[in-house]
């Protein structure tokens, strides 16, 4: 990978496969993939959605695109790992990708579309690659004070203001009444959101205290250095609470979103 930002990167995207294969099992059904479609797959990370699909499209295609490119070249490397040839994965920001236009059967992404800066714009690039009566099909996280994991945040810095420290653009799309005014306003018509709700996997109690300081380091930041040594004791209770016997794990909530080009 070269640097150890690109490192990390991979490293995450990797863990989030394991943290997310309960959502993972449901969506292989919910997306309705083809034997012959064309699939657009949106903030694909490391792949696993991409490949996935790619399996249920024997007779089609599966290109997957993420904006990190150590997290692709690691997608490539387990479709290759996999025998998958019909996934493909390109860098590229799916606000503003050229895609061909009217070529894909459905548009796909697992927590892949909550950080775009003009949601409108990006949705309508995405529409514009999708062939008409084609399907948009994505899952987003509810907001912040829905989410258990969340605990780990406030764990690390106690909000002072009744929010969750994770309260940011993870959860942007967190209020289903927003789905309609974008993606109405992106040419998109049929809107649907039905909540899902799945434990999330942490792994082992080393393995999630790794995985959380990868992710909170804007966390720490925002401190004290006095009082940094509490806050890792706070987070190291959240996450033995939370220890099942069988790896740390977290309740979720999701919204499923469906649309029509």
């Amino acid at each position: 990978m070269g640097d150890s930002g690109g490192e990390r990167q991979s490293t995450h995207a990797l863990r989030l496969e394991k943290e997310l294969s309960r959502y993972q099992e449901r969506l292989r059904e919910l997306f309705g993939v083809g034997a012959a479609y064309r699939v657009l797959d949106i903030g694909c990370g490391a792949g696993a959605t991409t490949r996935d699909a790619a399996r249920s499209a024997p007779e089609g295609s599966v290109h997957g695109v993420d904006v990190a490119a150590p997290v692709i070249e690691t997608a490539r490397r387990l479709a290759a790992e996999e025998g998958v040839p019909n996934a493909t994965f390109e860098q590229a920001d799916a606000q503003s990708h050229p895609f061909p236009p009217a070529h894909f059967d459905l548009a796909i992404s697992r927590f892949g579309t909550m950080f775009f800066a003009d949601p409108v714009a990006a949705f309508t690039n995405i529409g514009r690659a999708l062939r008409p009566g084609a399907r948009l099909v994505q899952l987003v996280w509810q907001d912040a004070d829905r989410q258990e994991w969340a605990e780990w945040a406030d764990a690390i810095k106690p909000p002072s203001d009744g929010t969750t420290s994770l309260d940011g653009s993870p959860f942007s799309l967190g209020d289903p009444r927003n789905f309609h005014e974008i993606l109405t306003a992106a040419g998109f018509t049929g809107i649907e959101v039905t909540e899902l709700s799945e434990p999330i996997d942490y792994g082992t109690q080393a393995e999630a205290y790794d995985f959380v300081l990868g992710m909170s380091r804007d966390l720490f930041e925002e401190l004290e250095p006095a009082e940094v040594p509490a806050a890792h004791d706070r987070l190291r209770a959240v996450l033995a609470a939370h220890d099942t016997g069988d790896g740390v794990w977290f309740g979720s909530r999701a919204w499923f979103v469906t649309a029509h080009r």
